[in-house]
């Protein structure tokens, strides 16, 4: 591991899951939350066109990692002047991308501590579950919680965190609180009505040290494992998905390619199909650094997101890593099947470069624009440059990826 110095549509939940989960709300709750979009409300961000089936065309936004160390706790409580913590102003500057998206997905990397801490940052996370608040109020629907960092606090960090989200109005996929949970899917709702697109969330890593142990809990985080990751799929499309959407936790952590592992699993995943309808339309790849994207089987996978929220890093060389706070948020258009049976299909690819500064603690918007923002502003240019070179770097504007604005 590097180291570190607007309201919802109607629930829906349907069949069963066997390991990737989704929310469930407390008992008295039923489980799931849908997406926080109309797409009536959003009609600016909708693509046009209807589809055979009725379905409205959506967008998709999926971001990097969320990982407040030390450094940003203390600079969130300082953000909400003594009471508390408020990660609002760190996510300022992504909040307009964000909100505007009908279904928009983060990576939570970290496990929420007890309210009122302590709370503490790498090696051992414990963020402060005011986090989910701010997710919400950037825009975010639904985060991937499967990573190296879900044990951090045990089964009480998990059900800290999954609590908190809940709480703000937040899907999750990738860990759970008890078996049960881990067995059903939520479906996200991308529009509304007849129009609405039903999308599943589901999340997996390569990494959680102590899954399932010493407590016999393997439903806790669920693991990547291809033959289950393709089972899941399939049942969430039993289950009423008419998007499946894969996040996954992996690679070799600090590396700019994606590696061996990667693109394998990755080629088994966009292959895998139901008739002529593949199971898996979309694979949103959650690592430290942004990573390229490319088009597979005719499929998309964003290998690596980069972070959202980070710290100042040191390799395991201990040289500073300047690339903690770059970011490659992905935003796809799915258009709606020309016919029953037909797969939703991304109309429109983007990257959206982004940094978080740490110094002065704020999310930034990247643009190749950003160097005629203002004096000093070449490093930003830079930074950006250098993301887009890898997002690029394995063919995808061939294949349409295009920078978003």
């Amino acid at each position: 591991m590097t180291k570190r110095i607007r309201p919802s549509a109607a629930i829906v939940v349907a069949g069963l899951l066997a390991t990737a989960t989704a929310c469930s709300g407390p008992p008295a709750s039923p489980p799931g939350f849908a997406g926080r979009h109309p797409a009536a409300a959003h009609g600016a961000n909708v693509a046009e066109g209807t589809g055979a089936d009725g379905g409205r065309a959506f967008t998709l936004v999926a971001a990097g990692g969320i990982l407040p160390d030390t450094p940003l706790i203390d600079r969130a409580a300082q953000d909400a002047g003594g009471a508390g913590f408020d990660f609002r102003p760190m996510l300022k500057g992504v909040a307009p991308t964000v909100s505007q998206a009908d279904l928009a997905i983060c990576h939570m990397e970290t496990a929420y501590g007890q309210q009122g801490g302590p709370y503490t940052g790498a090696p051992s996370f414990r963020s402060p579950p005011e986090v989910a608040t701010a997710l919400r109020a950037t825009g975010f629907d639904s985060c991937s919680t499967a990573s190296d960092h879900s044990l951090d606090d045990g089964a009480r960090g998990i059900r800290r965190t999954l609590d908190a989200l809940d709480g703000a109005g937040i899907a999750h996929a990738g860990t759970a609180r008890s078996a049960a949970e881990a067995s059903r899917p939520a479906l996200l709702r991308a529009g509304k009505g007849k129009d609405a697109a039903r999308v599943a969330h589901l999340a997996y890593t390569n990494g959680a040290p102590g899954a399932g142990k010493p407590t016999g809990r393997p439903w806790e985080v669920a693991p990547i494992d291809g033959p289950r990751i393709v089972a899941d799929a399939r049942k969430a499309r039993e289950a009423g998905a008419d998007v499946v959407v894969v996040s996954l936790h992996w690679g070799t952590e600090g590396q700019d390619a994606p590696d061996d592992a990667q693109r394998t699993l990755g080629r088994r995943l966009t292959s895998s199909a139901t008739g002529d309808r593949p199971d898996i339309d979309l694979i949103l790849g959650t690592t430290h650094v942004p990573q390229a994207y490319e088009k597979v089987n005719g499929t998309w996978i964003a290998y690596g997101s980069g972070n959202q929220i980070a710290g100042a890093a040191v390799g395991h060389d201990g040289v500073p890593d300047p690339r903690a706070g770059e970011g490659a948020m992905g935003r796809f258009t799915f258009a709606p099947p020309a016919g029953p049976g037909k797969r939703w299909t991304v109309r429109k690819a983007e990257f959206l470069p982004q940094w978080f500064d740490p110094a002065a603690g704020r999310a930034v918007r990247l643009s190749p624009a950003t160097a005629e923002a203002g004096p000093g502003r070449g490093d930003l240019n830079r930074i950006h440059d250098r993301i887009s070179r890898v997002v690029l770097s394995r063919g995808a504007a061939q294949d349409g990826l295009v920078e978003g604005r």
